[in-house]
């Protein structure tokens, strides 16, 4: 059982909110202008404020949904704790290399937000919380979610201690710098882009 849930985890991470929502209203593909990037920033460069913000919600309930289902029908010999937390990891997997797109994904922000409310909402606060100060600071989304990322072990580890949680926070966190890699690269240049920015 604990296979099926991290399978079913990686199934529901692989479904593109970004690429989804853009079909839907017409939009042009988010793979092919701006970032890149099929997530909420890079949509959010299209102009649509809605679409944005419907690539977001959809993205983080996928993360919120894979732990939400894994606690509550996934009953199994493995500890719930190390369950959750491969699921945890399974689904942002999922969102950056989606079988249901080539393999073409997002960089897991949003998904790992949900994944952290499906865990703990005081763990939720404080990565929300750091990535809204840096966003409100430097205008810069990757930035925000890296240094965001970075924190969530950290509030992890004061929550509880050394923990299956903080390993998987841990790892969600190398995964989404790993992703942004090219982002650190724009940065050191002083050439990546800011929040609200529309696609040439």
């Amino acid at each position: 059982m604990a296979i099926a849930a991290v399978v079913i985890a990686y199934l529901i991470g692989s479904v593109s909110f970004a690429v989804l929502v853009s079909r839907a209203m017409g939009l042009q593909d988010p793979r092919t202008f701006g970032s890149k990037n099929p997530g909420a920033t890079n949509v959010l460069r299209s102009g649509k404020k809605l679409a944005a913000v419907l690539t977001l919600l959809g993205d983080g309930a996928k993360g919120w949904l894979a732990v939400y289902l894994t606690d509550a029908f996934f009953a199994s010999a493995v500890p719930p704790t190390y369950k959750i937390s491969l699921v945890a990891i399974a689904v942002v997997v999922g969102h950056m290399y989606p079988v249901f797109h080539r393999f073409q994904g997002g960089k897991g922000v949003a998904t790992a937000l949900g994944v952290m409310i499906g865990l703990n909402l005081w763990l939720a606060a404080g990565v929300l919380s750091t990535w809204l100060i840096i966003a409100v600071f430097f205008r810069i989304s990757s930035l925000a979610a890296m240094i965001a990322a970075v924190s969530a072990p950290f509030f992890c580890f004061l929550l509880y201690g050394v923990h299956a949680y903080t390993l998987a926070a841990g790892v969600i966190a190398l995964l989404l710098v790993w992703r942004h890699r090219g982002n650190i690269s724009k940065l050191l240049a002083g050439t990546e882009g800011r929040i609200g920015e529309k696609s040439a």
